[in-house]
């Protein structure tokens, strides 16, 4: 594991944008690294670990605070592994209910397409449906947060 890097070989290491990194210290995720005397930042293998963790839990979507928490737990190894369990099954659920909105979505988009004349303006049925929410089939197809 490389030892002693500078903010940009983290970077390049996990493949985490330099600014990231910055604001991750910022928020706590990543601890603050020890400067040398001319103030630059020095990162050892733990904390090339740490942001790798940070970022694959990122990349699969979970929250800054999940990760916090996922991280105090990491801390203690002989810990009850339910409270990431919980962690991990909550932003399972979120994900479906994201997954479900998708293809409410696109069901709804198709559907419009599908009623398309490739006529006039006037006479657009993609127009006419976004203009009044009442002739969509799925109450609630807004996009996912």
């Amino acid at each position: 594991m490389p030892e002693d890097l500078s903010i940009g070989a983290l970077s390049q290491a996990t493949g985490v944008n330099i600014e990231t990194i910055r604001y991750y210290e910022k928020i706590g995720l990543l601890l603050p690294p020890p400067r040398t005397e001319g103030r630059q930042r020095r990162y050892d293998g733990t904390a090339v670990r740490r942001l790798r963790f940070i970022r694959h839990a990122r990349d699969l979507g979970f929250s800054v605070d999940a990760i916090r928490d996922l991280i105090a737990m990491a801390a203690d190894p002989a810990a009850s592994c339910s409270g990431a369990d919980a962690i991990a099954r909550a932003h399972l659920k979120d994900v479906e209910r994201r997954i479900a909105q998708l293809v409410a979505l696109r069901d709804e988009i198709a559907r419009m397409l599908d009623h398309c004349g490739d006529g006039t303006i006037a006479d657009c049925r993609v127009i006419e449906i976004l203009a009044d929410h009442g002739q969509c089939l799925h109450e609630d197809h807004r996009s996912p947060a």
